[in-house]
């Protein structure tokens, strides 16, 4: 993703609540993406108990073959991440004057907006989303931290505090799975890591035949953590060129390999495409946490990560 920023796209709520007649510059007009019906298969994802990583081979299968897995058991109680959910849906109802406090500026992948407009006559996503920071430390960008509901920004650090539990023990799986020193991916990232957590509204969409709710990509991060929603289904992955359906499973984080870890394990670990879809009837919510490495060097061009690398 290159260039400059030209200007923030409008909320896709504003545009719902104010009864605008569907844009343009909404419509897909790539014929390679799935909808949800019978045609598309609902994928057979490996679903990985988290207390039960000594399984390496499992692992390993998952990551190379899907480029993804359901984890449950992840050490995140279900009550807590209800709270996430709950502070995440109060915000998205709050009025459009509220939430724009917190609007994200050009160039700037912090706060609540739309796409980054990078290119005249892009096409833009049907969703709306909140970005946010969370490590390093100094890099939080507080101002774009919701201050209502008055629960969003403890919760957001409880939260930030939690995934990197998770994430320690998930790397140092990886590694065993490859015959690595379980500590090398750790090691590798030493202080140089960013966590990022991105809030994602899909409202409903007049023509979800045209629209997409993100568009086809792959993740830059090194993993991605994503929580579907408990009840409305919209995710979809690739695997051998082929869309098949996410499977909902209430409270599992679906773990997808990034780009970073893909070039990391030369490889043996495959970055999955994937995207979502809109719906014609039903809101949907979702939340992605990021864990990247701020600066990448591995015996090539240091690169700035970036968090998606889209397919057109």
């Amino acid at each position: 993703m290159a260039g400059v920023e030209l200007e923030n796209g409008k909320p896709v709520q504003e545009l719902v609540e104010n009864g605008i007649e569907f844009p343009n510059n909404y419509i897909w007009e790539s014929p390679n993406f799935g909808t949800i019906d019978a045609s598309v298969p609902l994928g057979d994802i490996p679903v990985i108990d988290i207390t039960q990583l000594n399984d390496s081979d499992q692992l390993q299968s998952a990551l190379s073959s899907w480029g993804c897995f359901q984890a449950i058991n992840h050490g995140i109680e279900n009550s807590f991440l209800e709270e996430v959910c709950e502070v995440a849906k109060q915000f998205f109802q709050l009025p459009m004057m509220e939430k724009e406090k917190y609007a994200r500026q050009k160039g700037d992948f912090d706060g609540y907006g739309n796409d980054m407009i990078l290119f005249h006559d892009q096409t833009l996503d049907w969703n709306d989303r909140l970005y946010l920071s969370l490590i390093p430390q100094d890099e939080k960008k507080r101002q774009f931290w919701p201050q209502n509901p008055q629960s969003f920004r403890t919760i957001l650090n409880e939260l930030a505090t939690r995934i990197q539990q998770t994430e320690k023990m998930l790397l140092k799986s990886m590694a065993r799975s490859l015959c690595l020193e379980e500590d090398c991916f750790l090691k590798k990232f030493g202080e140089r890591r960013i966590i990022g957590a991105r809030f994602n509204y899909y409202p409903p969409c007049p023509r979800p035949d045209l629209a997409l709710g993100i568009k086809p990509h792959a993740d830059g991060s090194t993993i991605t953590f994503l929580l579907q929603d408990n009840e409305v289904e919209g995710l979809q992955v690739m695997k051998d060129d082929k869309w098949f359906r996410v499977p909902i499973i209430p409270y599992a984080f679906l773990v997808l390999v990034g780009d970073q870890m893909e070039i990391m394990t030369n490889g043996i670990f495959k970055s999955p495409v994937h995207t979502a879809l809109a719906n014609s009837t039903k809101e949907r919510h979702t939340m992605a946490i990021f864990y990247s490495l701020l600066v990448v060097n591995l015996s090539m061009t240091s690169s700035i990560f970036l968090l998606f690398r889209f397919v057109v």
